[in-house]
C-alpha cells in the first residue's frame, strides 16, 4: 500500500508501453507513482519560457520592477491555490479533471466548461510553439515553421505515450533546469540596469492589478489539467501532501521564470523586449554561446508542456463526445483525440502573427474570465457541499443522479460570470464601466469567485447528499470490480 505501489503493465492502463486509458476511472489495482512526482512536474509545467511573458504586464506598463515582482509572488500565492486544491481531487476520485464538472454541471451540460476547456489547451499550444520554433530557429537555424512541425511532432509522441512518460520527462528537465537556468538566473545579477531600476518607485495601481491579475489567472488556468496527472497515485496520499506537492511546484516555477522576464525586460527595456533575443543576449553575459544552451533547455521545456496540453485536450475532447455516444477508452480513440489537438495548435501556430506578447496577454485575460466561476463552483462542490463522496458510477450515466443538466451549476457559472463583466479589463479589446472607474484595473477575479460559490453553495442547499453518498456506498465494490475487469486496448 501507499505511494510505492508497483505498476503492474499487464494491466488496462496500458497497450505496448501506450496508455489506454482516459476518461475512465483508474481502479485501485492500477494505482502507482510516487507523490512526490507531482513537484516536479509542476514546477517544470510553470518553469518555460511561456510563462517568462506573463511577469511583463506590469513593467510594460510604467509599473517599477520591485512593484511588478511584489504583483507577481502575490498573484501567484493567491493564483495556484485554487489549482493546488483541484489536484487534489485526483488520488480520491481516480478520474480526470474535466469529467468531474459532470456531478455540478450535469451529463450535457458539462459541455459548456469542456468547450472552454479544450479552446485553452489549443491556444496554449498555439503559443508553445511558435516559442519553440523561434528558440529552435535561433539556435540550430532553419526555418521557424518547420521546427513548430517538428517540436509539435515530438509532443504528440510523448502525449501518445502518455502518464508515466509525461511524468518521467518532467523529472529529468526539473534537474536540467535547476543547473542550467540556475547559471542564467546568477548571471541576471551581473547585467548593468539602468539607473534606479531597483528603486521601489510609485506605486501605480492599474499596472499591479493588471500583473496581479494576469497571473493569478495564468495559475487558475492550470486547474483544468490537476487531476489528470494525479489520478493514478492512491488515494491514501492525502489531500493535504497532495496539495501542497502541488502548491509549490507549481508556484517555485511559475514565480522563478515571471521574476526573471520581469528582470530581463528592466535590463533590456521594455518597449525592446522580445523573449527569444533577450534570452540568448542575456545568457552570452554568462559566456559565450550560453544562450544558445539556455534556448535548447527552454524548447524541450515547451515541447514537454505542449505535451501536457495535447494529453488534456484528448481528455477532454474524449469527455466531450462521449456525452452524445458512448466512448470505449481506447488506444485508438487516445490517439486520433490527441493527433486533433496537436494538429490544432499546428495550424493555428503556423498561422500565428507577430503580435505575440499583446496576443498572449489577452488570451490569458479571458482565461481567467472563463474558468473563475468554473474554478469556484467545482471546488465549493467537492470540499463544501458534496465533501468529496461521490457515485463515480453515475458519472458515466447519461440519466444518472446527476442529471444531464446540472441547473445549480450551470446558473452559478452564468450569474458569475456576468457579475465579472463590468469589472473587465482586457488590453484595447474591452474595458467594463467599472474597470473604466477604476482607470483600467480589473478585480474580476474578487468578484466572479464569491458569486459563484456562494451561488452555487445556496443552490446546493436542496440537495440530498446523503442519499448520493449512500447510493455511492452501495454501487462502489461492484463498480471497482468492473472498472478492474475492463481491459482497454
Amino acid at each position: 500500500m501507499g505511494q510505492g505501489w508497483i505498476h503492474d503493465h499487464h494491466t488496462g492502463t496500458h497497450h505496448g508501453g501506450l496508455e489506454t486509458r482516459s476518461i475512465d476511472y483508474v481502479p485501485l489495482a492500477e494505482r502507482h507513482g510516487k507523490l512526490w512526482h507531482l513537484g516536479p512536474l509542476w514546477f517544470m509545467s510553470n518553469a518555460q519560457i511561456a510563462t517568462l511573458a506573463v511577469g511583463l504586464l506590469s513593467i510594460t506598463g510604467g509599473g517599477s520592477l520591485d512593484w511588478s515582482v511584489i504583483a507577481i509572488v502575490t498573484g501567484i500565492l493567491l493564483g495556484t491555490l485554487f489549482m493546488a486544491f483541484h489536484s487534489a481531487q485526483g488520488p480520491q476520485l481516480g478520474l480526470p479533471q474535466m469529467i468531474q464538472s459532470r456531478p455540478q454541471f450535469g451529463y450535457l451540460g458539462a459541455l459548456l466548461v469542456w468547450l472552454f476547456a479544450y479552446v485553452q489547451y489549443a491556444g496554449f499550444n498555439v503559443f508553445n510553439s511558435v516559442l519553440a520554433g523561434q528558440s529552435m530557429h535561433s539556435t540550430a537555424h532553419g526555418s521557424t515553421k518547420i521546427w513548430i512541425i517538428v517540436t509539435t511532432v515530438v509532443a504528440f509522441v510523448i502525449a501518445l505515450i502518455g502518464y508515466d512518460i509525461i511524468h518521467k520527462a518532467e523529472q529529468f528537465l526539473t534537474y536540467s533546469m535547476l543547473v542550467i537556468f540556475g547559471i542564467f538566473t546568477i548571471g541576471l545579477f551581473f547585467l548593468h540596469y539602468p539607473s534606479g531600476t531597483f528603486d521601489l518607485g510609485t506605486f501605480k495601481l492599474s499596472p499591479f492589478l493588471a500583473q496581479f491579475g494576469v497571473v493569478a489567472g495564468y495559475q487558475i488556468s492550470w486547474a483544468i489539467y490537476v487531476s489528470d496527472y494525479s489520478r493514478y497515485l492512491p488515494p491514501d496520499v492525502t489531500v493535504r501532501k497532495t496539495f501542497y506537492w502541488t502548491y509549490w511546484g507549481s508556484a517555485l516555477g511559475g514565480a522563478w521564470l515571471m521574476i526573471a522576464g520581469c528582470v530581463l525586460a528592466a535590463w533590456i527595456g521594455p518597449k525592446n523586449f522580445d523573449t527569444i533575443s533577450s534570452i540568448n543576449a542575456a545568457g552570452d553575459h554568462v559566456f559565450s554561446g550560453f544562450g544558445a544552451i539556455v534556448l535548447i533547455l527552454s524548447t524541450l521545456g515547451l515541447v514537454s508542456v505542449m505535451a501536457l496540453n495535447m494529453y488534456g485536450g484528448s481528455l477532454t475532447l474524449i469527455s466531450a463526445i462521449d456525452s452524445f455516444k458512448k466512448v470505449a477508452p481506447t488506444l485508438g480513440v487516445r490517439a486520433i483525440t490527441i493527433g486533433l489537438t496537436a494538429a490544432l495548435g499546428l495550424v493555428g501556430a503556423l498561422l500565428a502573427t507577430d503580435n505575440f506578447l499583446a496576443d498572449f496577454n489577452n488570451f490569458l485575460v479571458l482565461v481567467l474570465y472563463l474558468f473563475i466561476p468554473w474554478t469556484a463552483v467545482n471546488l465549493v462542490d467537492y470540499y463544501v457541499v458534496r465533501r468529496g463522496h461521490y457515485a463515480i458510477a453515475e458519472i458515466f450515466k447519461p440519466d444518472g443522479i446527476y442529471g444531464r443538466w446540472g441547473w445549480r451549476g450551470i446558473i452559478s457559472y452564468l450569474v458569475g460570470f456576468a457579475a465579472m463583466i463590468p469589472f473587465f479589463s482586457v488590453g484595447t479589446l474591452f474595458t467594463g464601466f467599472v474597470a473604466k472607474d477604476l482607470s483600467g484595473s480589473d478585480i474580476s477575479l474578487f468578484i466572479g469567485l464569491p458569486v459563484a460559490g456562494i451561488l452555487y453553495y445556496v443552490l446546493c442547499r436542496s440537495l440530498d447528499v446523503a442519499a448520493e453518498v449512500r447510493l455511492a456506498e452501495a454501487e462502489e465494490n461492484d463498480f471497482e470490480k468492473a472498472a478492474a475487469a475492463h481491459k482497454t486496448g
